[in-house]
């Protein structure tokens, strides 16, 4: 049927005059879903048992905890963005207060608890996941591990010139983060001054990690870990293999590995896809002690890049490459192989999207513990939003080689928009309260189901 234009099209005459209010209405009604969602893991609980005595004064830790949580959740990357919320009703009933914090409040609360609750929120992060694990059934779990450079200012505690390129004198923190591919939770993180090698002190991080699992799990699940080239390291590769995992990690192309005349005198190499192709060789490391598996990569590209030693192998005439190696003590193919270590990708996008979305990258304060805080809370928060989509149904995604997400995971950006960001009024008709959504039919019908999926949870 043909609507009219008169039906469709509406007349704006003027400025509507603006007017302030105390009705309680919220435009971030989707947080009651989360605060319901948070209430049947029994977050507040666990949270209360894992801080101890944090203090938190009148307030109290949890309290002051769930308000930066629901912080980022809302879309803030600043404590002082606290003030935009607090005549909100729906965070306050998500925070369980009737009067938000000043931001003063929670910058002092950071500073005087971080010491005791960094490792406390650190074990609420790692259970979550624990759960996540338990809950969806994983035969083997692949886990990735990288560092990524946080840029700080000039006072502030811990921070250091690193290795950043594009910002070289710039002092910085180099967070370490260990990643589980399947679900896209952080296991956990370890800040570190920023001009710190990617694997310093990476195997006492991985071997707590690993031994997280350990305890929890058994040997019931086959465990995988993927690594860049700065964690090619004898003491790693030894730990890793004591602890029975497979690995494969990334190999620095060093004149004094001996790689390069070997790969200049590589003959037939063993097609990937299109551009990609790579062969097999036992590599001797006489100053390891060792005999590696690595498996040579090259990538056909169009341009001379920095990773390029063309002219040092080949004729021009055949083009350029660029090359990699990878080490690893699994048994799979050469293409299975490049397909595996592709799927490190998943760890980049769960990393930018902690600083584009969470707040990973805001240093709130100079003190070296609150912001080490802060990263917990930030990626407490991205476990959290990653554990309610698995909650709530997410569908789950074909297997491929690269082991990245087995489930249709939304960002917490399409989040927002469908969900939390969603006008909503507190009112009490016949003496009950209840919330009352002002959304569209597509909106209301994913509420009923969050709703449907939350219950049986609780």
């Amino acid at each position: 049927m043909r609507l009219s234009k008169r039906s469709i099209r509406a007349v704006v005459k003027g400025d509507l005059p603006i007017t302030f209010s105390n009705e309680r209405i919220s435009a971030n009604g989707g947080l009651e879903l989360f605060r319901r969602y948070f209430v049947a893991i029994d977050l507040a609980g666990r949270l209360r048992r894992a801080l101890g005595t944090c203090g938190g004064g009148d307030y109290g830790a949890v309290p002051l905890l769930l308000c930066l949580v629901g912080l980022l959740l809302a879309g803030a990357r600043r404590i002082t963005q606290l003030a935009v919320l607090e005549r909100d009703p729906i965070f306050l009933r998500f925070v369980g207060l009737a009067r938000l914090p000043s931001d003063r409040t929670l910058v002092r609360w950071l500073k005087n608890a971080a010491e005791v609750a960094i490792e406390g929120v650190a074990t609420v992060v790692r259970d979550l996941v624990h759960d996540a694990i338990e809950h969806c059934g994983f035969a083997a779990l692949t886990l990735d591990a990288d560092g990524t450079v946080l840029r700080t200012g000039v006072r502030v505690e811990g921070a250091e010139r690193g290795f950043n390129p594009h910002h070289p004198k710039d002092r910085s923190y180099y967070p370490l983060t260990a990643h589980l591919a399947q679900t896209g939770h952080i296991l956990r993180v370890w800040n570190r001054p920023g001009n710190v090698h990617d694997s310093h002190n990476a195997e006492g991080f991985l071997r707590t990690v690993l031994g997280e699992l350990r305890e929890r799990f058994g040997r019931r699940h086959r465990l995988e870990v993927r690594l860049d080239g700065a964690f090619f390291h004898p003491e790693i590769l030894r730990f890793l293999d004591g602890e029975g995992i497979e690995w494969a990690v990334k190999v620095p192309l060093w004149k004094w590995l001996g790689m390069r005349g070997m790969i200049a005198s590589r003959k037939h190499w063993k097609r990937v896809d299109r551009t990609v192709s790579g062969f097999g060789l036992t590599l001797s490391i006489p100053q390891w002690n060792r005999r590696q598996r690595i498996v040579v990569y090259r990538k056909r590209v169009f341009h001379e890049s920095r990773k390029n030693f063309q002219l040092d192998l080949f004729s021009p005439d055949d083009g350029h490459y660029e090359y990699s190696a990878v080490a690893t003590n699994k048994t799979i193919g050469v293409a299975a192989l490049w397909h595996f270590m592709a799927g490190r990708g998943g760890h980049e996008k769960t990393i930018a999207e902690l600083k584009q979305q969470l707040g990973f990258d805001a240093i709130p304060t100079q003190d070296r513990l609150a912001n080490s805080l802060w990263q917990q809370v930030s990626v407490l928060a991205h476990n959290l939003v990653r554990s309610f989509q698995l909650a709530i149904g997410a569908p789950h995604r074909p297997r491929t080689r690269k082991r990245t997400y087995a489930f249709v995971l939304q960002s917490l950006q399409t989040l927002r928009f469908t969900l939390i960001h969603q006008p909503a009024r507190l009112v009490c008709p016949a003496g009950q309260p209840e919330l009352r959504f002002a959304v569209s039919d597509a909106t209301r019908h994913r509420i009923e189901h969050v709703q449907r999926r939350i219950r049986p949870a609780a």
